[in-house]
């Protein structure tokens, strides 16, 4: 008995040594810094920004069908049949038409072929076909954009310095993220930077002109389907023209490797990128075919920046001007860095809360939680005698291992979390209360201290295994469907009732052996 009592008490103080270190780590500057260090605070403690953006996922749809449109007009070539999207409202749509009696078989094998899977292909007018992506395959998409988009806001965040953000689906809508940022004051650059799709291509020029109507008067009547009209200017200060570019970039997106701001040779700001070696490889072979005769437009979000004569032949580094600031030369040499956003976003809500409300928060929750805390302790300790120590011990131990554990994992700190903490006490005090009652009744009963001690924890066990388990089930629903503030106090709740059955069974248990053990050497009566 003293030997497994001995070896009960060294594990209860290795797990407080751990769990105190867990809050403080290894103290610099004093221990409220340390615990400031550990424990991160949410928004509403903290202060910050909380926005809710909309990610328009449709936009990525008509991306993707806009690149199946050009690889399968090179794919149709040679059988004369040409794809297009003849509804804007119904982007996921493909229209196949003309193409040679002799060649349909040909073209009913490329469009159903393994690479375009994801349509349904179906009879169209006039002897075509009708390619539309099917259900599963746009919802899978859209899934994809989404996250997508999550990953690119969070390293965009992650880049700026934001400590302990929160990017996450936002479970009241459909295709919605919550961004959260703590200590972040200034939501208008943050703004700017996640909503931006810095989307930088460079487009083969096909002409320049002044207008909309000069530009498809000179091309029949209409904008050619393999090409596209973007307004612009040539250059820092140049007029603002319209170019009729090549639809199908030479290098987009992914193909850049990376971005960093500069200078030019007039100390005015600009920003130099690199390319993949692949995009490297392809753009060597662009501008070495067209050097001379050439021009390419680097285009940033739909925006025509700059139009360049073709030289000589580039190879993985080139460089944009367009009179930045070297404020803005910096987020869009960010926005590069981290790549760009698969669809445009629009703000639902975006709510700034200040760190003096944050400190009130966080002062009238703490005193809430002490207040409760002592008035609790004097209550086990007035109406259990010498038990209720024991309770509040085993009550604190709750506390420390919940903010233990939340100082190693990261959990943020909410103004919810807090009332998950004083709830924790409730429950923590509630087990107790059950065990010891049971033990009074054993006691009545005539049996011997030991006895009713023993019989008390296994009559109670079952009771309290069932009453956690059911709480920690509705605290992970609350997580699972609930939003930032919400599943804070799901975490705290979830972390402080785990830490209760640890302490409410085995530690209050020992501290029950360690007196009746001593109450056999005649030293201790069991007070309860």
């Amino acid at each position: 008995m003293g030997k497994n009592l001995a070896s009960r008490t060294g594990f209860i103080v290795a797990v407080l040594v751990i769990f105190i270190y867990g809050i403080f780590g290894i103290p610099h500057g004093g221990l409220k810094q340390s615990l400031e260090r550990r424990i991160a605070l949410g928004l509403d403690l903290k202060g910050g920004t909380h926005l809710v953006l909309q990610v328009h996922v449709a936009e990525a749809i008509n991306s993707e069908t806009d690149r199946d449109v050009q690889s399968l007009n090179a794919a149709l070539a040679a059988t004369g049949a040409t794809a297009s999207k003849q509804d804007p409202a119904r982007p996921e749509r493909i229209t196949i038409s003309g193409g040679s009696p002799t060649q349909q078989s040909a073209i009913h094998d490329i469009i159903t072929g393994n690479d375009y899977a994801g349509f349904d292909v179906t009879s169209g007018p006039n002897g075509g076909y009708v390619m539309a992506m099917k259900p599963e395959a746009v919802r899978d998409l859209e899934t994809r954009t989404l996250d997508t988009s999550i990953d690119t806001i969070r390293e965009r965040v992650d880049k700026l310095g934001v400590s302990e953000p929160v990017i996450e689906k936002y479970g009241l809508g459909d295709n919605e993220i919550l961004v959260q940022l703590p200590g972040v004051s200034d939501p208008g650059r943050v703004e700017n930077i996640i909503q931006s799709t810095a989307k930088l291509e460079i487009h083969a020029v096909v002409g320049s002109y002044g207008s909309v109507a000069e530009a498809e008067q000179a091309n029949g009547g209409t904008i050619p389907a393999e090409d596209e009209l973007l307004k612009g200017s040539n250059g820092v200060g140049g007029p603002d023209q319209y170019y009729l570019l090549k639809r199908l970039a030479i290098v987009a997106g992914t193909d850049f490797r990376g971005a960093q701001p500069s200078t030019d040779e007039n100390g005015r700001p600009d920003i130099t990128f690199t390319l993949t070696t692949e995009a490297g490889d392809r753009f060597y072979k662009y501008t070495d075919a067209n050097k001379g005769t050439g021009q390419m437009a680097i285009v940033l979000d739909n925006q025509v920046k700059e139009v360049a004569g073709i030289e000589s032949a580039i190879r993985d580094t080139g460089r944009i001007t367009g009179g930045f600031t070297p404020d803005q030369a910096a987020d869009l040499s960010l926005m590069l860095r981290t790549g760009s956003l698969p669809a445009s976003i629009s703000y639902l809500e975006t709510r700034t809360v200040g760190p003096s409300l944050g400190a009130a928060s966080i002062h009238q929750g703490v005193v809430a939680a002490i207040a409760g805390l002592i008035v609790v302790m004097i209550f086990m300790l007035i109406y259990y005698r010498g038990a209720g120590v024991n309770a509040d011990l085993a009550l604190i131990l709750n506390l420390l291992i919940l903010l233990g554990f939340m100082g190693f994992s990261g959990a943020v700190l909410t103004l919810p979390g807090i009332a998950g903490v004083i709830l924790t006490i409730g429950m923590g005090v509630d087990s107790n209360v059950l065990i010891f009652e049971r033990i009074r009744e054993e006691l009545r009963l005539g049996k011997t201290a030991a006895a009713a001690v023993q019989d008390g924890f296994s009559h109670a066990w079952t009771t309290i295994f069932d009453t956690h388990v059911t709480t920690v089930v509705s605290a992970a629903i609350l997580f699972i469907f609930g939003t930032g503030p919400v599943q804070g106090f799901a975490v705290t709740l979830t972390i402080g009732l785990l830490a209760n059955i640890f302490t409410a069974v085995f530690v209050s248990r020992t501290i029950f052996d360690y007196l009746l053990s001593k109450k056999e050497r005649g030293t201790a009566e069991l007070s309860i």
